[in-house]
This record gives structure tokens, sequence and C-alpha cells, in this order.
């Protein structure tokens, strides 16, 4: 089988933004709108998603379709299919086509994944975040252990090709047993892919009002150790740093993005990359249905990337890879830096055949980073 990285530079993906939740989690920094506080006018929403679908470029047929948020799973299975079948009129679909949607456990039932398959979709992406009832009450999640599981064995049940397993680690008060637990639940559950993903508290959100007013925040060694211990017990592919896949079972959609590709992106704060200039969505909801209603695509602003800042972030995507990503002009302008040569003597980055490789995950955003400050090498 080819390198999907490779493979994937070269296809096109669309992503679309579905922000309704039951509840919004307080580590939560997206486009959501909380339909506990917040009027949320589903329908109408749908209807401004296919019209905006209807607004794009003429393109080829897309590789991968990603419904995300949000919870896309709150919406009817009569709208999820309104959604792929504007997408399939639009642009249409390669054959194989990898057709995701990101979903809460609460939402997914035997009729409700049955209705995903008759819909097109072929993989799924299980918000499960833990096995554990408090570590799900701390992180605001509404389902419980026993709905985490048979929502996984009701979607693998219906069909779908391909099941996702989402876990957070590391959230305060969260012991080692309960982590290595709930990973044991997860592989016993034997899908195709698990993401794991350290806790992180992003500006503005509740989590992070929480730990200004004095509660405990993720603990980064607690994190490394956890991270650490997954690592140990997982036997799927490490194919990016959080990301676990059976051969062949790797998610196109990230894939794409991570190498660069293009996709287009629809709803409300949704982020694009075609032709070389990246758009973004407005955020605010009323201002989105307005522009759709009015017959104008909801763009709020662009961006044409120079060829260097294109170039860095080649590598700052690349570095997350579990293969590496070829050096280029930013790899020898890292090698080359102060940083870049720590990381080198203490292990942490190895050169090799024209490729860059972080040697230890733990590591990996951090040099990652580095590659935001570089200069040309003159």
């Amino acid at each position: 089988m080819s390198d999907p990285v490779v493979r994937a530079a070269g296809e096109r993906a669309v992503y679309v933004h579905v922000p309704f939740c039951h509840r919004r989690c307080p580590y939560c920094d997206f486009a959501v709108v909380d339909m506990e506080r917040e009027s949320s006018p589903v329908e109408r929403y749908v209807d401004a998603l296919v019209d905006e679908i209807g607004m794009a470029e003429d393109w080829a047929p897309v590789h991968a379709v990603n419904l995300g948020g949000g919870t896309p799973s709150v919406l009817a299975t009569e709208q999820l299919a309104r959604i792929l079948e504007a997408i399939s009129e639009r642009f249409g679909l390669v054959a194989g086509a990898e057709v995701s949607i990101e979903a809460n456990p609460e939402d997914i039932t035997s009729q409700s994944a049955g209705g995903l398959v008759a819909a097109g979709f072929n993989r799924i992406s299980l918000g499960i975040q833990s096995f554990d009832s408090g570590v799900l009450r701390s992180l605001g999640r509404l389902h419980d252990p026993r709905q985490a599981r048979e929502a996984t064995i009701a979607a693998k049940a219906a069909g779908i090709e391909t099941v996702n397993i989402d876990l957070i680690f590391g959230t305060p008060g969260e012991s080692t047993e309960s982590w290595l637990e709930t990973v044991r639940n997860a592989l016993g559950l034997e899908t195709e892919h698990l993401s794991a993903y350290a806790l992180t508290v992003e500006r503005g959100t509740a989590l992070s009002r929480a730990v200004a007013g004095g509660d405990p925040g993720p603990d980064p060694d607690d994190q490394a150790d956890k991270y650490e211990a997954l690592a140990e017990l997982i036997e799927l592919d490490p194919y990016e740093v959080s990301n676990w896949a059976r051969p062949g079972a790797e998610c196109r959609y990230n894939l794409t993005t991570w190498a660069q590709g293009e996709y287009d992106a629809f709803g409300l704060g949704a982020h694009g990359h075609r032709g070389g200039v990246r758009t973004r969505n407005f955020r605010r909801l009323d201002v989105y249905l307005d522009q759709v209603e009015g017959g104008r695509r909801p763009v709020q602003g662009t961006e044409q990337l120079d060829p260097w800042e294109r170039e860095k972030e080649r590598l700052f995507l690349g570095l997350r890879l579990r293969n590496g990503v070829r050096a280029g002009a930013a790899g020898a302008a890292l090698l080359d830096s102060v940083a870049g040569q720590r990381f080198q003597a203490a292990g942490i980055l190895k050169a090799e055949a024209g490729r860059l490789l972080v040697t230890n995950p733990l590591f990996t955003d951090a040099v990652a980073r580095e590659s935001l400050a570089l200069t040309p090498v003159s």
C-alpha cells in the first residue's frame, strides 16, 4: 500500500461544521451553539448549509468528507442525508471515498447507526473521552460508560466500516488506574482507530475560568505518564502523535489537512484551503445565516500564505507524523537553529535520508513550535 500521507497530499476533502451541542463542554473553544442556553435554529441552519454548498466553485470529485462540530449526531438522519446529497451533487465523490461523522455516544443507537449507514457514512468518531463516570462528569459529558460501550457496539454492528474512539487524558482528579481502565475498555471494543488527546486549557472556556479561579489544571507530567501508558498498551499502528489505526484505517480527511492538501469548508466558523488560499467563515450564527440567506458565501476572511510561511507550516504539520517529514528548506533551518541543535544533541530530533523525525512523541509539540519562528537559511 502506498504511503497514506503522500497520497493524501493530492486528495481533495470537504469539511462541514455542525455547531449544535446538547451542552457545551467546559474545555471547548470551538464555534458551538449550546442548545441548553441558546436558540437553536437547526432546520434553518441545515437549509443554509445546503445553500452554501451549492454556491461553491466547481471542483473535481472529493476523496473525504468530514462532518464535525459541535455534535453532528444531534441532527436527524434525514438532515444529514440532505447535507451529503448536496456535497455529492455539487462535487461528486470518488469511489471508496471516506464519509465521516463525529458523534456523541448518547446519540448513537442501533437505529440511528443504521440510519447513518443508509445515509452514506462509512466512518464514525465517537467522543467517548473516558470510561470513568467521575471523569465524564468533570468533562461535562452527558453519556455514561454503558452508553459509550453500547454506542460503539451499535456502530460496528450497523456496518460502519471504520469506528474511532476519541479519548481525553489528564483530567484533574483522574487517577492512573482510572486512565488504564479507560484504555483497556477502549481497546477491548476492538475498533479500527483510536485517538487520544491531553486535556488542554483554552482561553475563554469555562475550564480556563475555573483554573484562573483556583481549581487545579492538568498536570503535564501526569499527562506524559498517561500517554506513555497508552502507547505501551495499544497495538494499533501509530501514524500521528495522537492517532493510532489498523493499516488502511487512517483518517483520510485528517491526513489531507496534515499534508497541506485541499479542502473546502462549509458552516459556522469553518476553515478551508483551496488553490493556495485559506478561508474562514463567520463565527456568529446570526451573521452566518444572514450571509447565506442573502445569497452570499459567508466568508469572513481569506489568507494567501507566502512560500516561506507555507513551507514552515508543512514542517509544523509533518513533524507530528510518526514517519517524519521531508526536511526541505524549513527542515534545514530547524536543524541549523539553536533549538534544533539542542534537540539533536538530546536525541529528540533525528535527520536521516532527507527526512526529520521526532524520536519521542512527548516532545513533538515543543519541536513543532520551533518551526513557526524559523527564518530562511541564508
